[in-house]
């Protein structure tokens, strides 16, 4: 375990547990755990007239320039959400969804996941250095090892990208794990109950209809990796 998983997660009122304290973790090896896993995480931001929450791609730096790591999200920048978000506080939400929890009452039906909730005042990334290497590792997220394989991007395709950071010193990570947790009397009353295991699985990659059919080492890898 390197130095900065071991440092513990420091909740400040915004990023403590009210309820189900029990099942929060407060060391970021899960943060970063949960974080390295998530495709697609969701930030949350007030645009000035209503609030918005938008599905988005991340990139995580643990030794980035921000407290404890910085958490990259990109978009165009012509997008509202994202020129709004400048120095104004966020919150990123990344759902790692394990199960369906299927219980004797509809009151105790759930789910198992693990989640990781990130508040802090974001900012637009303006160094040239950090923004390229927050692309990189944004497509690296998706395909570990891609960025090196690929052309530079261009001046046209920079100037249209802006990137978002966000510190990573400010979070929460919340896990449910295990069986329905039912009343004894509906236990004793003998319906079924228990789990259904999901998991985000890979097939095998598609090769674009402008494309030839020998798909990179790195494709391939990554498919593997998620289970083609």
């Amino acid at each position: 375990m390197s130095t900065i998983d071991a440092t513990p997660l420091s909740p400040t009122p915004r990023t403590t547990l009210g309820r189900s304290r029990e099942r929060g973790l407060t060391d970021r090896a899960a943060l970063h755990a949960i974080l390295r896993e998530t495709l697609v995480a969701h930030l949350g931001v007030d645009v000035g007239d209503h609030p918005v929450v938008l599905p988005v791609a991340i990139a995580v730096d643990l030794d980035g320039p921000d407290a404890d790591g910085t958490l990259y999200v990109h978009g165009s920048v012509a997008a509202r959400w994202l020129t709004r978000s400048d120095r104004r506080t966020v919150c990123v939400t990344a759902t790692l969804l394990d199960g369906l929890v299927v219980a004797r009452s509809g009151f105790h039906h759930s789910m198992n996941y693990r989640s990781a909730v990130v508040v802090g005042e974001a900012r637009i990334v303006e160094d040239p250095q950090e923004k390229a290497h927050a692309l990189d590792l944004t497509v690296d997220h998706v395909v570990p090892g891609r960025s090196a394989t690929l052309r530079p991007p261009t001046r046209k395709e920079v100037a249209a990208t802006a990137v978002l950071a966000i510190p990573l010193r400010e979070a929460s990570v919340k896990v449910r794990a295990g069986d329905p947790v039912d009343d004894d009397a509906d236990v004793e009353a003998g319906a079924w109950a228990g789990v259904v295991p999901l998991s985000t699985v890979a097939a095998s990659p598609v090769s674009a209809a402008d494309s030839h059919d020998d798909v990179p080492a790195d494709v391939v890898s990554r498919a593997a990796q998620l289970g083609a």
